[in-house]
């Protein structure tokens, strides 16, 4: 398995468990359960998952209010994105 392999499978998953994860606070919420720390979702944006969890927020309308998550876990990705590409191009 070539390392591009390895790192498409990573996203696909890292992604989908930031999509879970916004799922699961969302549905504790509206429990009253005890709730997944922000920095934990933030975490899953930070590792690879921001295309999940953005989407996660907006699909199950969680954390779509405060400006932290709205403005914070697109500009992470941005961030991540803008780094990918100088990597691969620049280096």
């Amino acid at each position: 398995m070539s390392i591009t392999q390895i790192a498409i499978i990573y996203l696909l998953i890292i992604n989908i468990l930031g999509f879970l994860v916004m799922g699961i606070d969302k549905h504790k919420a509206k429990m009253g359960n005890r709730r997944i720390p922000e920095n934990s979702l933030f975490m899953f944006t930070i590792l690879g998952g921001g295309v999940g969890t953005i989407a996660g927020m907006y699909v199950f309308h969680h954390k779509t209010k405060k400006l932290k998550f709205t403005i914070g876990m697109p500009l992470i990705l941005i961030l991540e994105i803008l780094i990918f590409i100088y990597l691969k191009y620049m280096i």
